[in-house]
């Protein structure tokens, strides 16, 4: 009926079978005048109205340029218009026109000549219109609907084209010469507009944007086909690229385009979310009095812990530990469900809804083609086996299987590309949330999230919302495709196919089983690694105490055992992978060998042919991926379903209050505070009760009190940090605040002191005279744009707390809050800072200023003072009226008064030495703050004071001797040396080298063994499938005929036995690699620990601790697991894609031509990807610490960022961060598809040519072969993929074995032993002779010893004194070798101690060091390593050392656990140690490094009193940053800058009036002092 209606409108058949079979076939013309003109023209008419094309037609915009192309596509058209219309005139005038020949008038022309003309001519119109709609819209460069439109035209027009001229050249003329002329006029228009279609057209305004994004610019083809990324390919494989070469990011994928519209999105949800919560319905609270008590007792437990100095506090803690955790276990119930939860999915659902559904329709796409393959496979096979077809079926089927592979590609690439941007945009957004929340958090909500977990919130939780996300289509993908795949397989096996399935169910289990075994090994691995990582990072940070006390050998031993142990558990894991890889390898010939056993078996008709054999075995190569990714994405989304949780239950938490803290204008006073009362939680007690403050504009205010009165809770009050139980606080202006801890940003001087502020030279200057930092930095080597590290290593206590002060001064706020800013500083510069900057003559003298100090000194001078007894204010008054008035402040003015006079007996350093480093005091006593938060916030009961006692003064101490600031190394720094060397980041291609060192440390017969086992699995692979190929050819031979059952039987059993075999050489190749790997990863990591052990000293002093650790903790986690495994694969897919090559040219040797060529292109194009995607990979790496560390820095700074009001400036900046590190993820993300896309279209030919060649030589061919030839090369896209990928990974990865032998093969320091041994017992006397001595740190800088000459007779005591960097410290370093003289030597009992080796050297020299460290371990491993002494020595030297009673009452006595660093002894307690790890030494030379810098009076008497019974029979050097200490030596040296000045008795040098003198009588020493001593 239709065909019938056809035939009339064209006036010929529309349909004929006779068209089509014969050899060579063609279209009927009316197909071509209907079908193929409907096609193109009814995608135009749909998509343009859709494209809103034609919707900007409508807007109004600017003028834009009109460009060259768009002229020209314009007049194309115009002229197909034309066309059209002389079409229709042609029509019009051979059926209206005067016909010469009066016969004529009765045929007219079919309906046809008429519609399609009228059809195009309207065409045409809607296209000009189209094309000026793309002129107009903002940002279009082309339009792909035109792209494609054109490209269906052109495509529909072929075959026209060629009935036309086929017509005319059988029949030698031509019937309708104008519509011919037109038609190829026509067609040669369309070629064009077509070319021109696919070119973009950047208008000119928008040329600069495309030249720092060129993707903006990207046409079309360039867009689906990533060209637009090859410039950046090849800059990355002509150079290393760099931050700077990184493209703009497109506005949409911004950090802030991003985080705003995830916000928009996120508010109502949350909202709503919280509306849910709080209709739930609630348990009754039990217990609301307990909590009180507990918060209470709490609060008093955290300052008994302050208090307590020594004591541990055991016993109690136990009982209340038992019920806190029943208490614990119960709360943690109500917390996990008591947060507003099931938002953040739907959020980011309609955040990103836009991208999930198109990504959605590429994957359904994609799968669907996907299942094309396997039927254009059957029929490929069909017409190899039947000689009736006519050939061109067979190109035809080549050339479909060419496009659906194509298309598949197309539409996969586009899929990955929209997810993983889709990923990269969700962890953006998360980040960027959890930093603004992180801004606005409460206290309550701050408390249950440490630093860390907030990071990690940041970084690991983000990152696995953005893996998900990268494949979260699988979860509807996956069971499409397995349920498809059952129907097809179903089709051409019937029932048999649910054997092979059953076989693929069942590896489910046993996989999920091997994985939590893998698991549990992998948790034990980790346990491992941790000990090991602990024991090298405490071993890198006390290395100067191993290299002084000779004790490497048993450290070395100690991490030696660790890794036997982890390797052990190594081995394990490697084995149990290598079983999953057994049955990974077998599965696909167990269920292909099933499925084919049952179908053979289940009855005697059914034959195995090749459509049938080859069909189900590309169908099972498709069912493979979604069987094995399930179970992982569904594990990925457990994990995922807990961070969801964590980051719900942080970004709903409560934010801080805004409305504590008003801002009234009208009030007459700066701040006040009416009746308030303050707590730091909703419904806890508050800690301030009833305070009323007024305080005038420009007063300045001391707030004083004893520890934990509330002095700092009062600050946070004000700062709005604290929640108001009643009352108010009003404040006039804006607020300035330094911390009691100062918060330093890492950033240069200048932008921590600007902090955001516009720079004024002359103001900077003076703020930093005011603040006292004019010599710090003459001492800092770059001055104020000296970088300053993470949490302000490089600078000391002081230096800190000055800068945060001149960050305040700076400011020019209104009000200042000061908590406590000159504890951190000593005497006189705190003086210094009163007067300068605080005081009634300072900077500040004219804004108001609350000042909290323990300064007794400074309160004369203020106007007010307000004195807090238990966060009550007892009296508020000027000086003089509360010293009359005798109530608390006299109190804790005689408290102080009593504490300063003591203190001042024990003063550190002369003061002479103030220039260089004021800070060498210990810290003053408010060591507990009062309130419960950090930054100023949150230290509180975290503070144990001990710890915090001994960290401030050891860090103090610190600095005399670490690596960052070596007072010797101040004059180096200023010339402009750096003390860091910058480390080298590889680039450019891994030499061969390298793999042959690693290969070597595999052990060659290994590697061999390894590689045939691989080989001979691949041979059994190809068997197996030759003889399938062949099985399914027995089809053909018993063509109606009954099929022997031997035959049979023999079939399956072969094909069985050859799948076995290759699973079982997997296997074994597999073992070996694990015993290979092992062994390869036990040589590295001995040799670098081996040579990192025997590396001179300097270079720990050069080399941050970070980059050392790095070697051992990145790297040989890379060496251990990632390249064994990435080997392997690698291994397995290069001789993958060599067997398909090899399986292709037996069946078609014609395709040995086409290999050359292709592999040419494949290896150009994975070197440029590799160069490329391996320094992306690197550039992302590096980008996003600054993320991390720029958001812990934030969290810490907190309460300063609010009072200073720079939330947005920092929000401003984590988004700049995040930006930086996108421009390098987002092209890392489009290299991928860009290699992917190239070399699917290389696998593409592959298959292509396969198919082509097979159908050439069809004649000779059995359709087995070719079944067999194309199933493989269907396959090999993935593979050559994987070998890509792997290739990378394998550079990637094996710089680790670079960087490990890199620091294997660092020169060492001289021999432990040498050949010429020291006499025994020696050195007997202990007479020590410098003769014309001379030392540098490294060679190139300058003498730090100018030839010291002297002689130290045995038993003789002297004091080593001189300023900060005379050389001091480089002495007791040159006595033990720890540098080498650069001229003279050193006598020891006449031996020269540059002939001894190291360890013989240093084992007879003791010394007790400046810092006291300690290892974890046993109490006894860390006063005797070796057990080279009895438990009686041990413990009579613990008596003498004054530990016995300590050590007694611990219940695991000398087996007590030492935490890392000695952070569960008081500083008192590890000096003491090293004090008895000297008794224990019995060494007739002793060194002391001034040790009691860091202890109390008490301790110093006890270790000076010691060392005179104990060392009397020894040579001593003292070397005494208080003079005190040594004026009872027989002798004194006085060193300065290097050379000898003075030498001789006390009393004679202070008879001389010479350098000792002046030192004296700085500290207060004069000489009825020292007759007193």
């Amino acid at each position: 009926m239709c065909a019938a209606a056809l035939d009339e409108y064209c006036g010929s058949t529309f349909w004929n079978d006779s068209y089509v079979n014969r050899e060579d076939p063609d279209l009927p013309v009316c197909v071509e005048q209907t079908v193929l003109v409907w096609i193109p023209l009814g995608f135009l008419w749909l998509s343009a109205p859709l494209c809103s094309h034609l919707l900007s037609v409508c807007r109004r915009t600017a003028n834009k340029h009109l460009s060259k192309i768009y002229l020209c596509k314009q007049v194309i058209v115009c002229l197909l218009f034309l066309a059209s219309i002389a079409a229709l005139a042609v029509t019009l005038g051979q059926d209206f026109g005067p016909t010469n020949n009066p016969d004529d008038s009765k045929v007219k022309n079919a309906g046809v000549y008429y519609a399609n003309p009228i059809i195009y001519a309207v065409s045409w119109l809607v296209v000009l219109l189209c094309q000026e709609g793309v002129r107009r819209r903002e940002g279009a460069v082309d339009s792909s609907t035109l792209f494609i439109f054109w490209l269906l035209l052109v495509i529909c027009e072929v075959f026209p084209f060629q009935t036309l001229i086929r017509d005319a050249l059988k029949t030698g003329e031509i019937r309708d010469v104008p519509r011919f002329c037109l038609f190829y006029i026509s067609f040669g228009l369309k070629l064009i507009a077509f070319v021109l279609s696919a070119l973009p057209d950047v208008p000119l305004e928008a040329q600069d944007r495309v030249k720092k994004n060129p993707e903006a610019g990207a046409a079309f083809m360039s867009r689906i086909t990533f060209n637009w990324f090859h410039s950046m390919v090849v800059r990355g494989y002509k150079q290393p690229l760099v931050q700077d070469d990184m493209w703009e990011l497109n506005s949409a994928d911004s950090t802030g385009h991003i985080h705003q519209s995830f916000s928009h999105y996120m508010e109502p949800e949350l909202a709503a979310a919280r509306v849910r919560l709080l209709n739930r319905p609630v348990k009754k609270k039990k217990g609301d009095k307990k909590k009180k008590e507990d918060k209470e007792e709490t609060f008093q437990n955290g300052l008994g812990k302050g208090v307590s100095q020594d004591v541990l506090m055991m016993d109690d803690k136990k009982d209340a530990g038992k019920k806190k955790e029943k208490e614990k276990k119960e709360k943690k119930k109500e917390e996990d469900n008591n947060y507003p939860d099931a938002w953040l999915i739907p959020t980011i659902y309609k955040c990103f809804k836009g991208v999930l559904l198109e990504s959605a329709f590429f994957k359904l796409l994609t799968d669907l083609l996907a299942f094309a393959s396997p039927q254009l496979l059957k029929l490929i096979i069909t017409f190899t086996t039947d000689a009736s077809s006519f050939a061109w079926e067979g190109y035809l089927y080549a050339v479909l299987l060419l496009v659906v592979a194509i298309l598949q590609s197309l539409f996969l690439q586009q899929y990955f590309q929209r997810c993983f941007v889709l990923g990269m945009k969700v962890r953006t957004a998360i980040m960027a949330a959890v930093y603004k929340k992180a801004l606005v958090v409460s206290n309550e909500a701050r408390k249950e999230t440490t630093v860390g977990e907030t990071v990690n919130l940041m970084s690991a939780d983000a990152q696995r919302f953005n893996d998900v996300t990268n494949f979260i289509h699988l979860l509807w993908s996956c069971p499409l495709q397995i349920a498809l795949s059952i129907v097809f397989l179903w089709m051409e096996l019937g029932p048999s196919v649910l054997a092979g399935l059953a076989v693929m169910v069942l590896m489910g289990p046993i996989n999920g089983l091997l994985a939590t075994k893998a698991r549990k090994i992998q948790i034990e691995n980790m346990k491992f690694k941790d000990k090991r990582l602990k024991i090298m990072n405490e071993i890198l940070n006390g290395m100067k105490i191993l290299k002084l006390y000779a004790w490497e050998p048993s450290f070395q031993d100690q991490v030696e055992d660790i890794r036997g142990e982890e390797l052990k558990v190594m081995k394990k894991f490697a084995y149990l992978t290598s079983v999953s890889t057994f049955i990974f390898s077998c599965a696909p010939s167990l269920v292909s060998l099933a499925s084919f056993a049952v179908f053979v078996a289940v009855s005697p008709d059914n034959v195995l042919t090749a459509e049938k054999a080859f069909t189900s075995i590309s169908l099972f190569n498709i069912l493979r991926f979604p069987l094995a990714m399930l179970p992982m994405l569904i594990a990925a989304i457990v994990q995922t379903a807990v961070s969801k949780k964590r980051l719900e239950k942080f970004l709903g938490g409560e934010d801080l209050d805004e409305d504590i803290v008003r801002h009234d204008p009208s009030f007459n006073t700066a701040i006040s505070v009416c009746d308030g009362s303050f707590a730091w939680e909703k419904d806890s007690e508050p800690l301030l009760k009833n305070v009323s403050l007024d305080i005038k504009p420009g007063r300045l205010v001391a707030v004083v009190g004893a520890v934990g009165s509330g002095k700092s809770s009062l600050m946070s009050a004000l700062l709005g940090e604290m929640h108001s139980t009643k009352g108010f606080i009003n404040i006039k202006g804006s607020l300035a605040f330094v911390p009691q801890q100062a918060w330093i940003q890492n950033a240069t001087l200048r932008d921590n002191i600007l902090f955001g502020s516009a720079h004024e030279e002359a103001k900077l200057q003076e703020v930093i005279q005011a603040c006292a930092l004019t010599p710090d930095l003459e001492l800092l080597p770059g001055g104020v744009l000296t970088e300053i590290g993470e949490k302000g290593i490089n600078l000391s206590g002081g230096q800190k707390q000055r800068v945060s002060l001149a960050r305040a001064t700076y400011s020019q706020a209104d009000i200042f809050l000061l908590d406590d800013p000159l504890s951190a500083v000593d005497s006189h510069v705190g003086k210094h800072l009163f007067d300068e900057v605080i005081g009634p003559n300072g900077i500040l003298k004219d804004k108001t200023r609350i000042l909290v100090t323990h300064g007794v000194s400074f309160l004369p001078f203020v106007d007010e003072i307000v004195v807090l007894v238990d966060g009550v204010v007892s009296e508020v008054g000027s000086y003089k009226s509360l010293r009359r008035s005798k109530g608390a402040f006299s109190e804790f003015l005689n408290t102080y008064a009593k504490e300063q006079s003591n203190r001042t007996t024990s003063e550190s350093e002369p003061a002479g030495t103030q220039t260089a480093d004021i800070e060498m005091t210990p810290e003053r006593e408010d060591t507990q703050p009062d309130c419960p938060l950090e930054d100023s916030v949150s230290a509180t009961l975290k503070r144990d004071a001990s710890i915090r006692r001994s960290q401030r003064q050891g860090s103090v101490r610190l600095r005399k001797s670490s690596s960052i600031r070596k007072p010797e190394a101040t004059d180096e720094a200023k010339k402009g040396q750096r003390l860091i060397e910058k480390e080298t980041m590889e680039t450019g291609q891994v030499k061969f080298s390298v793999y042959m060192q690693y290969m070597r440390a595999m052990g060659w017969g290994y590697t061999a063994l390894i590689f045939a086992m691989y080989f001979i699995q691949n041979i059994a692979f190809i068997g197996q499938n030759l003889w399938l190929s062949d099985w399914t050819n027995d089809a053909v031979t018993y063509y109606n005929q009954t099929y022997p059952n031997w035959k049979r039987d023999t079939r399956v059993g072969v094909f069985g036995a050859l799948g076995v075999a290759q699973g079982f050489f997997v296997f074994l190749g597999t073992l070996l690699m694990a015993d290979a790997s092992v062994a390869a990863s036990r040589i590295l990591h001995s040799g670098l620990l081996k040579n990192i052990l025997r590396v001179p000293m300097v270079f720990f002093d050069t080399t941050p601790i970070g980059r050392v650790v790095n070697r051992f903790a990145k790297d040989i986690f890379t060496v251990d697991e990632a390249i064994p495994q990435v080997l392997r694969s690698w291994f397995l897919c290069l001789l993958g894609v060599l067997g398909t090559l090899f399986v292709i040219c037996l069946a078609t040797p014609w395709f040995t031509i086409i290999i050359l060529p292709l592999a040419v292109v494949y290896y150009l194009v994975q070197r440029l990807y590799i160069a490329t995607s391996r320094q992306l990979r690197r550039l992302d790496s590096v980008s996003r610490s600054p993320i991390y560390s720029h958001f812990s820095e934030t969290v810490s700074g907190l309460s300063v960022i609010r009072a200073y009001g720079h939330q947005d400036r920092f929000l401003q900046h984590n988004e700049n961060t995040i930006d930086e590190n996108l421009k390098s993820v987002y092209p890392w993300i489009v290299s991928n598809r860009w290699l992917a896309i190239r070399l699917e279209f290389l696998g593409n030919l592959v298959v292509f040519f396969s198919a082509l060649f097979a159908v050439l030589a069809r004649e000779s061919l059995g359709g087995g072969l070719v079944g067999l030839s194309i199933s493989y090369a269907l396959n090999v896209t993935q593979t050559l993929n994987w070998l890509v990928r792997m290739n990378s990974e394998l550079e990637t990865n094996i710089v680790a074995v670079e960087r490990v032998s890199e620091y294997s093969e660092l020169e060492n320091e001289a021999k432990w032993v040498s050949d010429q041994r020291p006499p025994d017992k020696w050195p007997r006397e202990g007479r020590l002779r410098f003769e014309n001595y001379k030392v540098r740190y490294r060679p190139g800088l300058d003498l730090v010893l100018h030839g010291i000459t002297c002689d130290i007779h045995s038993t003789e005591k002297i004091g080593i004194v001189g300023r900060t960097g005379a050389g001091k410290s480089s002495l007791t370093n040159c006595l033990f070798r720890i540098i080498e003289a650069a001229e003279g030597r050193i006598l020891l009992d006449d031996v020269d101690i540059s002939t001894v080796g190291l360890h013989d050297l240093r084992n007879s020299l003791t010394i007790i060091p400046q810092d006291p460290v300690l290892f974890s371990g046993t109490l006894r491993m860390n006063l005797d390593p070796f057990d080279k002494f009895s438990d009686e020595d041990v413990w009579r030297a613990l008596e003498l050392s004054h530990l016995k009673s300590y050590v007694t009452g611990l219940t695991e006595g000398l087996q007590h656990e030492v935490t890392e660093g000695g952070e569960n002894l008081s500083v008192g307690q590890r000096q003491l140690l090293c004090l008895a790890r000297a008794l224990l030494r019995k060494s007739r030379i002793l060194i002391l490094d001034e040790a009691t810098a860091a202890v109390d009076l008490e301790t110093d008497d006890l270790i000076q009193n010691t060392i005179r019974q104990e060392f009397s029979h020894c040579t001593v050097l003292t070397i005494a940053h208080r003079l005190h200490s040594i004026m009872d030596s027989s002798r004194v040296m006085v060193l300065d800058a290097g050379k000898i000045v003075e030498f001789d008795s006390p009393e004679n040098l202070l008879e001389k009036r010479g350098h000792f003198y002046a030192m004296a009588k700085d500290a207060g020493i004069m000489r009825e002092n020292i007759t007193a001593l």
